[in-house]
């Protein structure tokens, strides 16, 4: 089992956060959520793989999932299984939402958690038996993000308090 924290966002109540925490629940996969409201996060126990069903159930209860784009150069595939091979070692990262290998461009284009470090995506390609690397205009950390969130989870906690 993988733990999941996964960003979430248009929660405006506790109602909110529990109609997320009972989508959740539904999935067969899940072994235990837990929705904060204040921090506009879910922590949810499922197998590695299980990412996109997750994003799929909290937007089918009308919330979205914040996530950016990360392009990879991939170098040494030569065939379709090539391509499998490294998709399936970057689908197991958790905080990958989507991926795409392109054999004939040789770029591998992701869907990517806030807070996503992209040194694991370089990791699980090298550990695949490819070498990639990050192209230019990555989303790298994004520091302003992250700190622009913890500022609304202030203001919010001090509107509430």
């Amino acid at each position: 089992m993988t733990t999941f924290d996964l960003p979430i966002q248009g929660m405006t109540c506790a109602s909110c956060a529990g109609r997320v925490e009972r989508a959740l629940r539904k999935l067969p996969q899940v072994s235990s959520v837990s929705v904060n409201l204040a921090s506009e996060q879910a922590r949810i126990e499922a197998p590695a793989g299980s990412l996109p069903q997750l994003i799929s159930a909290i937007e089918g209860a009308g919330y979205s999932v914040p996530s950016q784009p990360l392009e990879l150069d991939i170098e040494g595939m030569t065939c379709a299984s090539c391509v499998g091979r490294i998709e399936r070692a970057l689908s197991k990262l958790p905080g990958i939402s989507q991926v795409t290998v392109n054999l004939a461009d040789e770029k591998a284009r992701l869907q990517v958690l806030a807070g996503f470090d992209p040194q694991q995506a370089l990791k699980a390609v090298a550990a695949a038996g490819y070498k990639a690397s990050l192209l230019d205009g990555r989303p790298a950390t994004d520091e302003a993000g992250n700190r622009l969130r913890r500022e609304r989870l202030t203001l919010l906690a001090a509107i509430i308090l």
